[in-house]
């Protein structure tokens, strides 16, 4: 996505609003623009990441990355698995993805997080045989080791003593 025109866009009316000054605010209004070239680039993609946040909210499970490449932002959509109909044969046995967390309107967090060069390659291999980002699977993935945590501690509970409830299997 090229920010140029926007950028363009936004100096021609900066120049437009300064005629109505006269002179000095003309030659003023030049002199500023180049500075806030970077500041607007800046606005623009933090008003464009914001976006791709609150659409990768509503896309769960699929997601929205913005990358940056040069000085030019691109967005990366990873679309939600497809989920196939009875009367459509698999290509192979898929297994449900675990819930995806409810997301609340909280703000997205970022994290830095280190991994040796094999775990990484074994991330982005799972992840491209997934069909998802490395950002999604690792999500997704984060998600599911916390709800079988959950599920095995609830498992773990006993009934109270003198309860009448069994669980469990039997021969």
């Amino acid at each position: 996505m090229d920010l140029t025109p926007y950028v363009a866009s936004l100096r021609h009316e900066l120049a437009v609003a300064a005629e109505a000054g006269g002179e000095d605010a003309r030659a003023l209004a030049e002199r500023l623009t180049a500075p806030l070239e970077a500041g607007v680039r800046l606005a623009l993609l933090d008003a464009l990441s914001a976006a791709a946040s609150e659409i990768t909210r509503d896309l769960a499970p699929g997601s929205v990355d913005l990358r940056l490449r040069g000085r030019e932002p691109s967005f990366v959509v990873t679309p939600a698995p497809v989920e196939h109909s009875f009367d459509e044969p698999a290509a192979s046995p898929e297994v449900s993805p675990p819930r995806t967390p409810e997301v609340d309107d909280g703000a997205m967090t970022r994290i830095n997080l280190r991994l040796s060069q094999d775990l990484k390659d074994r991330v982005e291999e799972a992840a491209r045989e997934a069909g998802l980002s490395v950002n999604a699977w690792l999500v997704r993935s984060a998600a599911a080791a916390l709800e079988s945590d959950r599920d095995s501690r609830r498992s773990e509970r006993r009934a109270p003593r003198g309860s009448d409830r069994f669980t469990g299997w039997v021969r």
